[in-house]
């Protein structure tokens, strides 16, 4: 089967999550992705390494191949003049360029999103940056905690009131600000198609935080109201919590049904809560809701979770189980689904690593390799771009290609 981006040519400028996770999804759907990366490697190399095994030997990079596979390597030094000007002839012959470098570093490269148009007008340029290309910020060293995060509010809005911001997982903001770009540059291709003209698609951290949390800044870009942190003893509803079961297990509930709380009651086997007066009104609960907290906690704690789990179903709420990583790894749903694929190594292996979020019925999506080794591809690259074997040589002896 086919992949939709079999015939694409896409040179990656990027380093870290960001713009490599885009990347990696157009691999994922057949382009021919080429990462350009120092010749000391991309940043993130070595950066989130795991253990191979309990005992931590033959740790291994899965984060970056995560985030990488399926691409070829070249190495070039594009601070040399003449790295930045083999890296414009690579891009003169390619679809897209994805980058997240600085503004200010693209520029001094000669890879600016100008420079290289005006010399391929069909070319699409994908930028990432932490909080745009112009502005006063726009040099402005970011990462998804700092721009996504913390600068995009969603730091302010979570967490239990009165505690400290909570911490977020590795690349937790980079991977949907990957797939913000990826939409851009998919409709910027569609565009080039009827009319032959690239242009710039860009996306910034702070921009896809905003979007991430968009119920909330809509509302506040007209009351300008920060939304009011409730405890989760002070949830809207008693179904609309958390609750813990004796086995250390949480349970998420997750609904808004006033109608359901006699059923909830009756299903969990405390019909007497929906006839206590102090919680016989949607506004009699949530007046009362720490006390029901309070009485449904004493509940979950009593049982472990496989006995409220059918029970919980009974109630016909939205609910679902606060599940761990090896739960969700385990889970007949993310199988069933394909959310997981496994890459070959030659010397670490196969390893399970996560498929691409989306599934296509005619065209092939599926993560066709490992990461490449720094610069594994060069010379098999330039030759491909119609570099000489003597440039080549010349290239390497100057510094500007691996030795």
């Amino acid at each position: 089967m086919p992949g939709a981006l079999d015939d694409l040519t896409v040179l990656e400028i990027a380093n870290w999550v960001a713009g490599p996770s885009c990347a990696a999804l157009m691999a994922d759907m057949g382009a021919d992705v080429i990462k350009i990366e120092p010749l000391g490697g991309d940043s993130m190399r070595g950066k989130l390494r795991q253990p191979a095994s309990p005992e931590g030997a033959g740790a291994h990079d899965v984060p970056f191949h995560f985030s990488n596979r399926g691409k070829r390597g070249l190495a070039v030094d594009l601070a040399h003049p003449e790295g930045g000007a083999l890296v414009r002839e690579l891009a003169a012959k390619a679809d897209v360029v994805i980058t997240n470098l600085l503004p200010k570093r693209l520029e001094r490269f000669g890879l600016g999103a100008a420079q290289l148009r005006a010399e391929h007008p069909g070319l699409i340029y994908a930028l990432v940056t932490g909080y745009g290309s112009t502005g006063d910020d726009a040099d402005r060293i970011a990462f998804d905690l700092t721009a996504f995060f913390g600068r995009g509010a969603i730091m302010s809005l979570i967490g239990e009131p009165g505690e400290p911001p909570p911490a977020f997982r590795p690349g937790q903001g980079d991977h949907p600000t990957g797939l913000a770009l990826l939409a851009g540059v998919l409709a910027a291709l569609r565009v080039r198609d009827r009319t032959g003209e690239g242009q710039v698609v860009e996306t910034a951290l702070i921009r896809s935080a905003a979007w991430t949390i968009g119920c909330d800044v809509s509302v506040a870009l007209v009351d300008g109201v920060q939304p009011t942190k409730r405890s989760r003893a002070e949830a809207i509803s008693p179904m609309n919590t958390r609750f813990r079961c004796a086995d250390d297990v949480w349970v998420n509930l997750s609904t808004l049904d006033q109608g359901a709380w006699g059923r909830f009651c009756a299903a969990l086997g405390v019909p007497e809560l929906a006839d206590d007066a102090r919680f016989a009104t949607p506004v009699d609960r949530f007046r009362n809701n720490t006390v029901i907290v309070g009485l449904l906690d004493d509940l979950f704690a009593s049982q472990p979770y496989a006995h409220w789990a059918p029970l919980l179903d009974q109630t016909g709420i939205i609910w679902g189980k606060v599940a761990t990583l090896p739960d969700l790894i385990a889970d007949p749903a993310a199988r069933h689904l394909g959310m997981f694929t496994s890459i070959d190594h030659p010397e670490l292996g196969s390893f399970e690593t996560l498929a691409a979020p989306f599934a296509m019925s005619s065209s092939e999506v599926r993560a066709r390799g490992r990461a490449p080794s720094i610069g594994e591809h060069t010379d098999e690259v330039l030759a491909q771009f119609g570099v000489s074997d003597e440039r080549v040589a010349a290239l390497r002896s100057a510094g500007v290609l691996p030795a």
